[in-house]
């Protein structure tokens, strides 16, 4: 038997569950609305925050990595939040795949890496590449489990 807490990956995504293409069968016009909406909030705060922190060709792309290690944090902490506390069935997509999908990116941070070699920076290119694979899975991990000891503390002061 599994815990519930095994699973934090949102299943409302996985089409080889039947459930989950049931699901997705049933409302596809409301949950791909609801990704496509929570994708432009969640892109627009990335692209708001860098244009508040620019960087050269040849720097460190401090925005992207920030926007990308503060959004695993987010999907770890929020995937604990919505195990422990079950929400409606537009919520997972609408955070998840939309906001924190669409603030996260992979394609900027690999044009950022381009950039810094093409400038003639291949040490910060790298440093770059290593900090981010360095520290967004443990940031995952680090919103798991805060968000989970946190849910837990407060469970236990609403039962005094």
């Amino acid at each position: 038997m599994t815990r519930p807490d095994e699973h934090r990956v949102d299943p409302d995504v996985d089409l080889r569950v039947p459930a989950d293409r049931r699901e997705l069968a049933a409302h596809p016009a409301a949950v791909l609305g609801t990704i496509a909406a929570g994708g432009a909030l969640g892109a627009l705060a990335r692209a708001g925050v860098q244009t508040a922190f620019p960087h050269p060709p040849a720097g460190f792309g401090w925005a992207t990595f920030g926007v990308n290690v503060t959004g695993c944090l987010l999907i770890g902490a929020l995937m604990a939040v919505l195990t422990a506390r079950p929400a409606g069935p537009l919520v997972r997509p609408f955070l998840g795949v939309g906001v924190l999908g669409g603030f996260t990116t992979f394609s900027t941070y690999v044009v950022d890496v381009r950039q810094a070699v093409a400038a003639g920076a291949p040490g910060t290119a790298l440093a770059y590449l290593a900090a981010t694979v360095l520290l967004a899975l443990p940031a995952v991990v680090a919103g798991d489990a805060v968000a989970g000891r946190l849910l837990a503390r407060a469970g236990r002061e609403a039962t005094r």
